[in-house]
């Protein structure tokens, strides 16, 4: 790796969700407990992979049909 190169994180915190979603901490933690954004604990810690909020993002995106 050359040091130009970044590492992404494969987990995120919820905080670095919410300023991803740009919605309030407080908003994420709470769809985090509800089981709406998809979530590990790490012994005391909540944290969010990467590749599943971008599947979750995906899967919650509504398209509009053309008729």
């Amino acid at each position: 790796m050359t040091p130009c190169e970044t590492v992404e994180p494969m987990l995120l915190t919820v905080a670095q969700v919410a300023s991803m979603l740009q919605i309030a901490r407080s908003k994420a933690y709470e769809m985090v407990a509800q089981g709406e954004i998809p979530s590990v604990r790490l012994g005391r810690s909540v944290r969010v992979p990467r590749a599943a909020l971008a599947a979750w993002v995906t899967s919650s995106t509504k398209t509009k049909r053309v008729v």
